[in-house]
């Protein structure tokens, strides 16, 4: 049976950095980043991206002191203090454009769940068509994250596009190697990554090199979406299976986009041989005894 990776494929991506902000209550702020992705949707379809991958918590990322119940010390989150109906109402923009133009988008938001329940930290899926084709909730949460403010999700996420399979990531997954495995299994082509990104240039810069390791030891595509403010020392940007950049942002703090193109050839040798060990516990032990004895030169 012909595996779905067994074909051809190719999907023009662009990734994007946008402006990092940090406070819940600001509504103003959210409809100000709400702009700034629609004008990067908008450049991303002029260069002629089927899809555009945005950073983890695109319209605001919630600093965990300004959102906390017993401020300034750090304490559970209040969520009333976050501004849901600015965050709703630029969703369905970004989805109205992505509709307009035709364009797949996958944008970092919070998704609200009922009651006090803490909210998911997620990434949503949005077609062509302006609908949410899914969504992936971060599964694997610092521990601020996961005791102060938001609810851990518990599913890998394949989306489908044009024949092209992505999974999803966010948040600190890069340190996750398993997760990576997880989609290497289901036959992804690659994985879109978003963060809010550490902050820190050293961690920042860390990010990124996790991401091109995990490229090539599952001879993935990447997608690597971060705030401008990582830009200097971490730009967003499309990496190949070999671990290399194809398309990058600008070192600048300021939005951007990049755009190339994920070209998968079933042909691929590496690909084939990391498949083809999956499962394996090694190889036949040889018939040598100098090969059993460990204590000789």
């Amino acid at each position: 049976m012909t595996r779905p990776t067994d074909r051809p494929v190719r999907l023009r991506i662009a990734v994007a950095q946008t402006t990092h902000r940090d406070d819940p209550a600001d509504a103003a702020g959210v409809a100000a980043n709400g702009a700034e992705v629609r004008a990067l949707m908008e450049r991303a379809r002029g260069e002629g991206a089927d899809l555009i991958h945005l950073p983890e918590a695109t319209l605001c990322f919630p600093s965990k002191r300004r959102l906390s119940s017993t401020e300034p010390e750090l304490g559970e989150a209040d969520w009333d203090r976050f501004a849901w109906d600015a965050l709703t109402a630029e969703l369905r923009e970004v989805a109205a454009t992505a509709a307009r133009l035709g364009l797949w988008t996958v944008v970092g938001a919070q998704h609200r769940l009922s009651g006090p329940t803490r909210p998911h930290t997620s990434l949503y899926v949005i077609g062509p068509d302006g609908s949410v084709v899914t969504r992936y909730d971060e599964r694997v949460l610092s521990h601020t994250k996961e005791t102060l403010m938001y609810t851990p999700g518990h599913r890998p996420v394949v989306v489908d596009v044009g024949g092209v399979r992505l999974g999803l990531a966010s948040g600190l997954e890069v340190h996750f190697p398993h997760l990576f495995a997880g989609y290497a299994e289901q036959d992804v082509h690659g994985v879109l990554f978003s963060t809010a990104g550490p902050g820190e240039p050293d961690q920042a810069a860390t990010f990124a090199r996790e991401a091109r390791a995990l490229a090539s030891q599952y001879s993935l595509w990447m997608g690597y979406a971060a705030p401008s403010s990582n830009a200097p020392w971490a730009p967003s940007g499309l990496i190949d299976p070999h671990g290399r950049w194809v398309a990058r942002c600008a070192a600048q703090v300021e939005p951007d986009v990049a755009v190339g193109d994920l070209v998968h050839d079933p042909a691929d040798p590496g690909r084939r041989w990391r498949r083809s060990l999956r499962g394996r516990t090694g190889p036949t032990p040889v018939e040598d005894p100098r090969s059993v004895q460990h204590t000789t030169f």
